[in-house]
């Protein structure tokens, strides 16, 4: 009998089949939630949530995935959506002829021309040392030309960006369909990425996080400040849909078949995930993760298995900052939070499981429930409160419940994460590890 099926019959009577209980009563629980917000919100209301929310999930598994399955703790998933939102509106916005139609477009490719030689020729500085230069003195020509040809090329890209905003407004899109920009972001966040971690990866994971929380915000910092490429502040909306929009389906039909397009999205690539995580490449990168020394010592390539894993993460990350923007039909620099698209989506992978797609997609589902309806829920309470106080005491309630409300929803993200990091620190759905007999 050959080893791959010895080890196969192992691997069935290491892990006996069993009846899912645990995920059949919390997928049970949500289901319930859903249909309750559906009953008090409306069909509108909660097929957008339920859009958002898949949105949320496809953010989510590109963090369990880093986070999960490599160890990797990102804090910075906000500069990742940010670049796939940016591509969306770029590769859909309608084409803008003030801007093409004119000069500026060979003007600005010759900027772009001088800045990619600029790149080049300091990278080149940085290799002198190969043809017998000095270390320090590669060093010293290196700093001295990237200076003085920085202040060169943002000179000159500075006059014809100045020039593109007054005359154009912005350079506009290239009227694509919505979801080439999908791809496109995601390839973008991946490339990015890749850059990323050949300077982080190589760093301890609290670094790691500190250098990507930094990293994210200059990427926003960029988009905000570009206004020639991103209309900056003043915002690019509407943005299509890659589906038949609410003017023509109606609010309900056209949100329930945007959700269609995200479910199958998710289901596509919790499917590769999943034979991912259990083909040889996947038991890799969690022995890299559980013990690198170990897996370093049988030979195995840690900063490549490291980087693939980082790339992919970011790749999804900007797939579903792309179908977000998409379906929130507007681009907005200052609309992308740490709060929003960091911090929540780990509250996700936290409460759902670490490398665990099923209970991340759970996750996601929960907590961004529990996110959107907390607000109206304490508005509630804070109404009924109000009224009782008022009635039975004359106290005079506050003018301002609807902030506090607001408000209310990162005291109730806060409590929750509390819970489950103290009773269920690996997860409602903890990823399942097999032990062989």
């Amino acid at each position: 009998m050959s080893t791959q099926s010895t080890e196969r019959r192992e691997d069935i009577v290491a892990t006996p089949s069993r009846f899912p209980l645990r995920e059949v009563i919390l997928f049970g629980a949500l289901l319930a939630a859903v249909l309750g917000v559906y009953a008090v919100m409306g069909t509108a209301y909660s097929t957008r949530m339920l859009v958002e929310a898949a949105c949320y999930a496809i953010l989510a598994l590109g963090l369990t995935i880093q986070w999960g399955y490599a160890g990797q703790f990102n804090a910075g998933v906000m500069g990742f959506v940010a670049l796939g939102s940016f591509a969306t509106m770029f590769f859909s916005v309608p084409v803008n002829d003030a801007f093409w139609g004119t000069e500026l477009p060979g003007e600005l490719g010759l900027a772009l021309l001088y800045v990619a030689a600029a790149i080049l020729i300091v990278y080149g500085a940085t290799k002198l040392d190969r043809i017998g230069v000095p270390k320090k003195l590669r060093t010293l020509i290196a700093i001295v030309l990237a200076v003085v040809l920085y202040l060169v090329v943002i000179s000159m890209l500075r006059g014809v960006t100045a020039e593109i905003e007054s005359r154009a407004g912005f350079i506009g899109g290239l009227g694509l369909p919505a979801w080439s920009g999908w791809i496109v972001g995601g390839a973008l966040a991946g490339v990015i990425g890749y850059f990323i971690g050949h300077i982080c990866l190589g760093l301890r994971s609290d670094y790691l996080a500190i250098a990507t929380l930094g990293i994210a915000e200059i990427i926003k910092a960029f988009l905000k400040n570009s206004d020639w490429l991103t209309r900056g502040t003043a915002t690019v909306s509407p943005l299509p849909w890659p589906t038949p929009g609410p003017s023509e389906l109606g609010f309900t039909l056209a949100r329930a078949l945007y959700l269609s397009v995200t479910a199958v999205m998710i289901a596509v690539i919790f499917f590769l995930l999943h034979r991912a995580y259990h083909a040889p490449w996947g038991r890799m990168i969690r022995a890299i993760r559980d013990n690198e020394i170990s897996a370093a010592a049988m030979g195995k390539d840690i900063n490549r298995r490291r980087l693939e894993i980082f790339v992919l993460g970011c790749i999804l990350m900007g797939i579903g900052g792309g179908a977000l923007a998409s379906f929130n039909s507007i681009f907005d620099p200052n609309g992308f939070l740490p709060l929003n698209h960091t911090f929540l989506v780990l509250v996700m992978v936290i409460l759902g499981g670490p490398g665990n797609n099923l209970g991340t997609i759970f996750g996601a589902v929960a907590v961004y429930i529990i996110w959107l309806m907390s607000e109206p829920l304490a508005l509630f309470v804070m109404h009924g409160a109000a009224a009782i106080g008022e009635g039975w005491f004359g106290w005079e309630p506050p003018g301002n419940l609807d902030s506090r409300a607001l408000q209310a929803r990162v005291f109730v993200i806060g409590l929750l994460i509390t819970l489950v990091l103290r009773f269920a620190p690996q997860g409602l759905l903890p990823e399942k590890v097999k032990h062989h007999g």
